[in-house]
């Protein structure tokens, strides 16, 4: 039986291989279930790497937003960007912008990956100032993990009283016996 290798680094997708001709450092993480090439960023590098992939087309921010990878895992922010502008032009050329496209034309994706160790500074620069859409899914993200979002005009709990204690979603979080609304009325 042949001797198994170690762990396989997921081959670099068009997108990445186009940042990393670029200067950028992207880690290539392999496609998701719908083959949407997934990319691993630093914190510090973000702001950087979304700017490139805006000016290369990718002008939407479809979603933002978190995931805990479980007891001593790291906390994740991930970010969806779609080339819209390029998407209607396909539908331009194809149907003349009055039918359906065929089943086989989807808009070209990415999707960026911030990886935070748990016991770290949880803290990213945010991407309003490039996406406004990154308002609401940046703060429901910092309500629900406490990743805070530097740079973010309103950095405020959404979901959640302000005086809440810890970050509902996360996998460590323990939930209160109760909770008394002290200002309610």
């Amino acid at each position: 039986m042949p001797e198994e290798s170690s762990i396989m680094t997921p081959a670099t997708g068009p997108v990445g291989t186009w940042l990393g001709g670029q200067g950028f450092e992207a880690a290539a993480l392999g496609p998701d279930h719908n083959g949407v090439e997934m990319l691993g960023v630093e914190p510090a590098a973000l702001p950087l790497v979304a700017t490139a992939l805006k000016a290369a087309g990718f002008d939407y921010l479809q979603c933002q937003g978190g995931y805990d990878e479980g007891p001593g895992g790291r906390l994740v922010s991930f970010y969806h960007l779609v080339k819209m502008a390029a998407m209607l032009d396909q539908l331009e050329a194809l149907a003349g912008g009055n039918g359906p496209l065929p089943p086989d034309v989807r808009p070209e994706e990415v999707r960026l990956k911030v990886f935070l160790p748990r016991e770290g500074a949880l803290t990213i620069p945010s991407l309003y100032g490039l996406f406004r859409g990154a308002d609401w899914q940046e703060r429901e993200t910092f309500d629900m993990f406490g990743i805070t979002y530097e740079g973010h005009p309103h950095p405020k709990r959404l979901l959640m009283p302000e005086d809440w204690k810890g970050y509902p979603l996360r996998k460590d979080y323990v939930q209160p016996d109760f909770y008394e609304m002290q200002d309610a009325y």
